[in-house]
């Protein structure tokens, strides 16, 4: 059962997550109806000929008139990431340094429980606020084979769990660079800019060969990179991802220990 700080964080972006999961699964849905009209439009795979730098660098690779290829470059390989780092990297940021900077962390501070208890109902959130907008454009994928999209169906859920848990870490990088420093712009920024890179590497690793080593240490790669919504989740995958946000858990337990609450 989710706590009292757990249920308040929630109702406060009640809106703003409906307003992410609509407008979300809206436009997933677009895409899935838009396919049958591309699907036998070879010129389309031009694009992605030759390796291009640039259109690898939007998440299109391999052909584009597949469903796993259109579906991969419209939605699972950009814009479903960015939608749900939106909601989990902000509040990862405002969880901690946020509410300490307004003062309002002091009134959390002061209930009767451990900072450990506080800091996990903040984590409990952070992992619910990574589900709606993933599970909804599930459900949308899931609805595209009325249009000729076919999806394996295990594979579509482990990229559905690969985007949560990449959001749930990333948030986390959030949640802890705030909690060592108190600092909102601070853990948006380092947060921010740790997934444009995680991104970019992931991104550009198939066609850049000097990047292509590189692909391990995105966080991007292992949830969406390696031809996830054709695979599947890999077991490395799930295993880098559980573990990195387990050690971010523990940096932001440690740095929240610390921190100097206003």
């Amino acid at each position: 059962m989710l706590g009292d700080i757990s249920r308040l964080d929630l109702r406060l972006r009640r809106q703003s997550s409906i307003a992410y999961a609509v407008g979300v699964t809206a436009y997933a849905l677009l895409i899935v109806v838009l396919y049958p009209t591309f699907r036998v439009d070879t010129s389309l795979n031009k694009l992605t000929e030759g390796d291009s730098s640039l259109s690898a660098l939007f998440g299109a690779t391999g052909s584009l008139t597949s469903p796993d290829g259109w579906m991969n470059a419209n939605l699972y390989a950009n814009f479903l990431p960015l939608f749900v780092l939106f909601m989990t990297i902000g509040y990862g940021a405002s969880a901690v340094a946020g509410q300490n900077e307004d003062g309002t962390l002091g009134d959390v501070a002061v209930l009767p429980r451990t900072r450990a208890a506080v800091l996990l109902e903040k984590v409990a959130t952070l992992s619910l606020l990574s589900l709606p907008v993933p599970l909804l454009c599930l459900v949308a994928s899931l609805a595209g084979h009325h249009w000729q999209v076919d999806l394996a169906v295990g594979a579509l859920i482990g990229t559905t769990i690969g985007v949560a848990l990449l959001g749930v870490n990333l948030g986390l990088v959030a949640l802890a660079w705030g909690s060592w420093t108190g600092r909102r712009g601070g853990a948006l920024g380092v947060a921010t800019g740790l997934a444009a890179v995680s991104y970019i590497v992931s991104s550009l690793a198939p066609v850049v060969s000097w990047i292509h080593p590189l692909r391990f240490y995105s966080l991007f790669y292992w949830a969406v990179g390696d031809d996830q919504l054709v695979n599947g989740l890999s077991a490395p995958g799930v295993a880098v991802l559980l573990s990195s946000a387990v050690a971010l858990g523990a940096v932001a337990w440690r740095g929240f220990q610390q921190l100097d609450i206003r």
